[in-house]
């Protein structure tokens, strides 16, 4: 093990998205023989302390396709049986064209 246990958890790309009070990381890492997986990372501060409490997933390759045709189902259903309404929360660090321009929820991987 030694040096390259940093290796089994390299950091390949990340991806945050900010969503009111909560905040979501999808980040791809590598394993140690450079195996593509992801990682789905929900962020909350509790209101009592302020600590950020996470709850992580992971997401294999070989589960890529049954994962999302699961997930969009799950969401066709809700918007199929109740009017969906995506909030859009302005951060300096997006611009205005972005924010406007995604009316819909989109998730692929």
């Amino acid at each position: 093990m030694g040096e390259f246990d940093n290796k089994e958890r390299e950091e390949v790309f990340s991806k945050k998205v900010r969503a009111g009070k909560r905040t979501y990381f999808f980040d791809v890492k590598a394993t140690r023989s450079n195996d593509y997986y992801v990682t789905i990372t929900e962020s909350k501060k509790r209101l009592e302390d302020g600590v950020f409490i996470k709850h992580k997933i992971f997401l294999y390759k070989e589960d890529f396709e049954k994962f999302t045709e699961g997930l969009k189902e799950t969401t066709d259903y809700i918007k199929a049986h109740q009017e969906v309404v995506e909030k859009r929360y302005d951060y300096p660090e997006n611009n205005a064209e972005s924010a406007k321009d995604n009316d819909d929820f989109s998730f692929e991987i």
